[in-house]
């Protein structure tokens, strides 16, 4: 066994860590009293809430004039509620509260005339510490300690469930993952992908949420569940705010030499991410501002490949990228409350993000005695973003009964421009092309919420208009070899309404959610008549899209749920794009129009036993889908290079069991296991990779049963330090047509509260150990190939922040 290996198993078994459920924590309820005689409202009746175990006084208060009355803070539990009114009998009536809603309308209640009284009562509230729900798990962005300062991507690194490969998150091992900002699909993170993380500045972000199993108010897309990115906005009385600074440098040291003859790959990587948060409240304005600038250099990749062919050919390459970011996120609005029933919120977002990567990519042969070629390029790309979002929402007079109304506008341009350098033996050629893309996305939605006694209903209608155009031109130098027929524009214009119902249900025992989606979708991709291989394509659908939850309540501490859904997940735009990708020289991604959807149904049973101090919580889950969206490589007879073309696979399987043990063991620590086991299969296929010629392609079915493991340990000291170890070890696990091989590492990170708990200095560092490398075995037709990603995963940041 190696050092590493040794260093890392020790390690494993001694790091643990912290984190929790989403809560609700506290219940608000509410109703009308009227005269049963005349069925008039009563005003000023006392509305009194006791606990059943012991009958004592829990909450109180009267009715208004209209004869409404609303208690909130009420912890989830078993109550009566007395009702009294001088004139009228007393009414007692038992009233569950359960941890499902935040709100409960309890069906009219009516007195009969008499003369008793009850004395006037104080107005108290709780909050509950421990969460019942199963549904959706939230984490703090700030207490990741050992992530502080570097990207969302980097942050969600450490999160229960979650796995990151080749740039996606994963949830269970599955990357067809729906990301949300502020609860909204937008192009920094993608519709339906999961571009722009990385680039995301953790600093911008207040927490993140995570649904397995999402309800029939999602869209339906993201089989593997969501994750909601809850930006930061300060609600606070008067004018107060955060700035802050964090600094670092990546990739230590070089941790494998370049091949002969290419520039030098970037060693010491500078970061930079300044932030600033602002917001004035007062009466019923409040303005907020948060603005983040990420700066990084970065060794993005270093992959080291080397490719056999069934005839006996052997090349080696290595494909070094080093990157240059910069990225300015700011998000602005006001939210005005108009009165106590309408408020409005009006806000805006704005990204630019600069990308400079300078490549090189040698080949050798087999032996390294000749270099056969070396690719070096220059990318310049620039993205923008804006965003425009206006948001009404309508109070009812019973508390929780809204009407919310939203209307979302998103800009994205993506601006590339790539310049190759291709020396072969005999000649050298430099190539170039300009790709340029105008996102536009409309979405409108009204979502109306109804609290009832034992639960709510949610019913609501969204109508989204997305148009992508597209155009790509090739400009050829001498000796191209850039494929000049696959140029010129593509038109994608997505045209999608849906209307969805939620019911969510709650007593002593049982709960139960039960939901319908239902989506209209018309997809339609024109391409230029000129391209090499590709037609104008596009396909539409109507379909259901049920959920399912339903749980029973063993006691207190113990609950049982099993969960169904139907979701599906449509190819992205830039997985049907029809020109090819020259990033890697011989390994060449192209897009497939005639791609399409992937449905996929999940069933899955859930335990929680909860006690004072922490939790243990698993799931058994399966899910089967069918058009599996993946890619596929092959080649044509007489060349050596791949072409990595997107296909439906035909039917997969994703089989596992997760469990997550949260204890706080005392004040000052307190550790979090989290395991993931799970089964993956991929039938055996047969599809046609049409470009650059047809090409059949058949595979065997494969399976691997893989997992991973997360230790998260947390330490509060006194005098306001705080430290945080992690420990994530990732199994071998299947990839389109190979394997992925086991991965580990280790973060560690350290935060003092300064200046009276206004100011905060943290010290982190990101795979301790450097054994963070990406390792792949690919078996295609005619050929094989094994990769080697060496690139930087290691980095130290130092940051402060002043709170005012």
């Amino acid at each position: 066994m190696g050092f590493n290996k040794k260093i890392s198993i020790s390690f494993i078994s001694l790091l643990l860590g912290v984190v929790s459920f989403a809560q609700t924590t506290s219940v608000t309820i509410s109703g009308v009293i009227k005269n049963k005689a005349d069925k008039s409202a009563i005003a000023y009746a006392n509305v009194v809430v006791k606990s059943e175990k012991d009958n004592t006084f829990v909450a109180g208060t009267v009715t208004n004039d209209e004869g409404r009355f609303s208690i909130a803070s009420i912890k989830p539990g078993n109550y009566h509620l007395e009702i009294s009114f001088i004139g009228f009998e007393n009414k007692e009536q038992p009233l569950f509260v359960g941890s499902l809603s935040a709100f409960l309308d309890i069906p009219v209640i009516e007195l009969d005339e008499t003369a008793m009284n009850l004395e006037s009562v104080v107005i108290t509230g709780g909050r509950s510490d421990i969460s019942n729900k199963l549904d959706k798990k939230t984490y703090s962005v700030a207490d990741n300690i050992s992530q502080s300062g570097g990207s969302v991507l980097q942050s969600m690194q450490n999160l229960p469930g979650v796995t990151v490969q080749d740039g996606k998150v994963q949830l269970r091992g599955n990357d067809k993952v729906t990301v949300l900002i502020d609860g909204k699909q937008t192009a920094l993170t993608g519709f339906g992908s999961q571009t722009g993380l990385d680039n995301i500045p953790s600093s911008a972000i207040d927490k993140i949420e995570i649904v397995n199993n999402p309800s029939s108010k999602y869209d339906a897309n993201g089989n593997a569940g969501i994750i909601n990115i809850v930006m930061k906005k300060n609600k606070q009385e008067g004018f107060n705010g955060k700035v802050g600074f964090t600094s670092g440098t990546g990739s230590l040291w070089v941790r494998k030499e370049n091949l002969p003859t290419i520039r030098p790959q970037y060693v010491f990587t500078p970061k930079a991410n300044p932030s600033l948060s602002l917001n004035y409240r007062k009466e019923n304005i409040n303005v907020f501002l948060q603005a983040d600038n990420l700066y990084t250099e970065t060794l993005n990749k270093n992959e080291f490949v080397t490719r056999t062919y069934d005839d006996g050919t052997v090349i080696n390459s290595q494909l070094k990228r080093n990157r240059n970011t910069n990225f300015f996120t700011t998000k602005a609005g006001i939210d005005w409350t108009i009165d106590e029933q309408n408020t409005l919120t009006v806000s805006g977002m704005y990204g630019n993000e600069k990308i400079i990567d300078r490549g090189d990519q040698p080949f050798f042969n087999g032996n390294m005695s000749q270099r056969l070629r070396l690719w070096q390029f220059l990318e310049d790309e620039l993205k923008t973003t804006a965003m425009a979002t206006a948001a009404y929402q309508y109070k009812f007079k019973e508390a929780g009964h809204l009407l919310n109304v939203g209307f979302n506008y998103t800009f994205h341009r993506e601006d590339e421009q790539y310049f190759y350098d291709n020396y072969l033996p005999s000649s050298i050629g430099t190539d170039a092309f300009k790709l340029l893309s105008d996102e536009q996305v409309y979405d409108f939605n009204i979502d109306y919420i109804k609290p009832l006694k034992y639960g709510r209903i949610e019913t609501g209608v969204k109508l989204r208009n997305r148009s992508i155009p597209t155009n790509m031109q090739f400009k050829p130098g001498a000796n191209s070899v850039l494929d000049m027929d696959a140029g010129g524009w593509a038109n994608y214009k997505e045209l999608i309404p849906a209307v969805y119902g939620n019911y969510v249900f709650e007593n002593e025992k049982w709960e139960a959610e039960l939901g319908l989606r239902m989506e209209y979708v018309k997809i339609k991709y024109d391409v230029n008549p000129d391209h090499s291989t590709y037609k104008s394509d596009g396909y539409n659908y109507t379909q259901p899209f049920p959920n399912m939850r339903l749980a029973y309540k063993l006691n207190d501490n113990n609950k049982l749920s099993v969960f169904y859904n139907r979701r599906v997940d449509r190819p992205n735009e830039v997985d049907i794009r029809i020109f090819p990708k020259y990033d890697d020289a011989e390994i060449i991604k192209v897009g497939n129009p005639a791609l399409r959807q992937q449905y996929t149904n999940s069933v899955e049973l859930g335990y929680k036993n909860s006690w004072s101090n922490g939790y243990f919580y698993s799931a058994l889950y399966h899910r089967f889908a069918n058009g599996t969206i993946t890619r596929i490589s092959s080649i044509v007879p007489g060349s050596t290079l791949i072409y990595a073309i997107f296909q439906n696979a035909g039917k997969s399987y994703n089989t596992g069991i997760e469990a997550i043990l949260n204890q706080k063991v005392s004040d000052i620590y307190s550790f979090n296991v989290n395991g993931n086991i799970y089964r993956n299969q991929i039938n055996a296929f047969t599809v046609q990779n049409l470009y650059p010629e047809p090409n059949t392609f058949s595979a065997d079915k494969q399976t691997i049963v893989s997992g991973n493991l997360k230790l998260n340990n947390t330490f509060r000291f006194a005098k306001g330090w705080d430290a945080q170890m992690t420990a994530v070890y990732l199994a071998p696990d299947i990839i389109p047509q190979g394997k992925i091989l086991s991965r580990f590492s280790m973060d560690a990170g350290l935060k003092k509260s300064v200046q009276q708990g206004k100011g905060e200095i943290f010290l982190n560092a990101t795979d301790l150990l450097n054994t963070m490398v990406i390792k792949r075995k690919i078996d295609g037709g005619g050929f094989n190939y094994t990769a080697n990603d060496y690139y930087e995963t290691q980095v130290i940041r130092l940051g402060y922040s002043y709170k005012f």
